[in-house]
């Protein structure tokens, strides 16, 4: 016997049926009084397939699809396009300013950039992102828009000098325009051909702060290297030179450091908006919003950078009290976003549970970071490392599966072709939980022996004898899934917003 079909499932019933643990709680706390009068001859039979090793169960995850030879060349293409402008640039900055300055401005340059990476993996914990499209977006960044934005800031400077206009203007019109858009255009490009990278705004903020960090990185080489330390030890020796190099890297890397990513994490906003919305003037006018708005910012800072020149106070004044409320909203904003994957995963798998193919107890254990963690704990206490593995695969995959069917939900796969891949897409995921899963479940000592019909527990206690328990208020104890059919879902025509 196997459950009910996934909410709004149109495949059907997958080949392996489903099997939860759930939140990590040691002993069962179910109070005597909620223990009725029903009792069964057996527990229900499951029918799953088990597998006799946790290598074994781990094997059965399915794969990911191997790149085709098509694919495969358009990869090496972009990458060998991306390495080819970084080699460009480094080059011109070596044969133009000296490969001393180079090698001091790349030494400083890359020293925040591992803390500026860490945090946005750290903002993307509910569900991280494929390393090779993180890899894309920072190459991206750091190579392809420093690249352009060098020779267009370059030649803009050039007429402005010819025209006898001020450098000033190519600061606050030009290079917020350029280097804005080339930075989001990595992401841009990447949410046109992967739309499915895309789950939400923490997704477009973290690839488009990636980009930013590595097109930061790149210009601070110029800044620091070059501007810093090369100008300034060609006129009054390396002493002085270091001194400059000091005080751009306090300003530039320790206050400033945060300005070209928090610029560009306003166009992945817009991006985030695009990923979750099936109306196409959202799809195509919340990208440019977002990236309307990171030039004006970019335009102001550089407006307050130049002003600077004539009173300290004015770069002082939008620093304390513009710039740095804005980052601080940005990150609480971000802060919030990833909560709320966490309330949408509990939210949107409780469909799932309903259905048969959750316990309430798994679903509380995936609403936050700390429950996921203590998850995490008694999986290795368990069942070893393959457990502890097994739960953070079992966790990702979950919450895939959540933003999966809100997706669904909200319209984004309307097309036939799109919403059979994304079918296709549960199923696999279903079955790789089933395979994730039984690493862990049914290891517990300290856990009775229960299943979960989707309604209602099957628990062995011990006399033997097997009780039905309604579930209690709060989920504690850790139970498989029965594959007993309950009551099938009412299916809900999809809803858009």
């Amino acid at each position: 016997m196997q459950p009910s079909a996934p909410p709004g499932s149109e495949w059907g019933r997958p080949m392996t049926p489903q099997v939860a643990a759930g939140q990590p709680s040691g002993p069962p706390m179910m109070p005597s009084s909620a223990v009725p009068n029903v009792t069964e001859a057996a527990e229900p039979q499951t029918g799953r397939t088990e597998y006799p090793t946790a290598a074994l169960a781990l094997a059965a995850a399915p794969p990911p699809k191997r790149s085709d030879r098509r694919r495969l060349w358009t990869l090496i293409g972009v990458m060998g396009f991306i390495a080819a402008c970084g080699v460009a640039v480094l080059a011109f900055f070596g044969f133009n300013g000296g490969w001393t300055a180079l090698v001091v401005g790349v030494g400083s340059a890359v020293i925040p950039v591992p803390v500026l990476v860490s945090c946005f993996l750290w903002l993307d914990r509910y569900e991280p992102e494929p390393v090779k499209y993180l890899v894309f977006v920072f190459g991206w960044g750091a190579c392809v828009a420093t690249g352009v934005a060098l020779v267009v800031n370059t030649a803009g400077s050039y007429f402005a000098d010819k025209a006898g206009l001020s450098d000033a203007l190519v600061a606050v019109l030009v290079a917020p325009l350029i280097e804005e858009s080339m930075k989001a255009l990595g992401p841009v490009l990447l949410f046109w051909r992967r739309p499915r990278a895309f789950s939400g705004i923490i997704d477009g903020i973290v690839y488009c702060g990636l980009s930013a960090t590595g097109f930061a990185m790149v210009e601070n080489i110029l800044y620091l290297g070059f501007k810093g330390y090369g100008e300034t030890a060609d006129k009054s020796g390396p002493v002085t030179g270091a001194a400059a190099l000091v005080g751009i890297f306090i300003v530039r890397i320790l206050m400033t450091g945060f300005a070209h990513p928090l610029f560009t994490s306003m166009t992945g906003i817009g991006l985030g908006f695009a990923s979750r919305s099936s109306a196409r003037a959202v799809r195509f006018l919340a990208p440019l919003a977002g990236l309307l708005v990171a030039m004006m910012l970019h335009g102001s800072w550089n407006l307050m950078s130049v002003t600077a020149s004539t009173s300290a106070w004015v770069l002082l004044y939008g620093y304390f009290a513009v710039m740095m409320p804005i980052f601080l909203c940005m990150v609480g904003f971000a802060l919030w976003l990833r909560a709320n994957e966490g309330r949408l995963t509990e939210r949107v798998l409780g469909e799932y549970a309903r259905a048969g193919w959750f316990s309430p107890p798994e679903i509380a254990a995936l609403g936050t970071l700390g429950r996921r963690l203590s998850a995490r704990r008694w999986a290795k206490r368990v069942a070893g490392d393959a457990g502890a593995k097994a739960m953070r695969a079992f966790q990702f995959d979950a919450t895939r599966l959540a933003l999966l069917r809100d997706g669904l939900h909200r319209g984004l796969d309307k097309e036939p072709k799109r919403r059979m891949e994304a079918l296709a897409e549960e199923r696999q995921l279903l079955t790789a939980l089933d395979a994730y899963r039984q690493v862990f479940v049914g290891r517990d000592p300290q856990s009775p022996r229960a299943v979960w019909d989707g309604s209602r527990y099957h628990i062995t206690f011990p006399d033997g004898i097997v009780r039905v328990l309604d579930a209690p208020a709060t989920p504690v104890v850790p139970v498989p899934i029965s594959l007993a059919p309950p009551p099938p879902p009412v299916f809900a025509a999809p809803y858009y917003r």
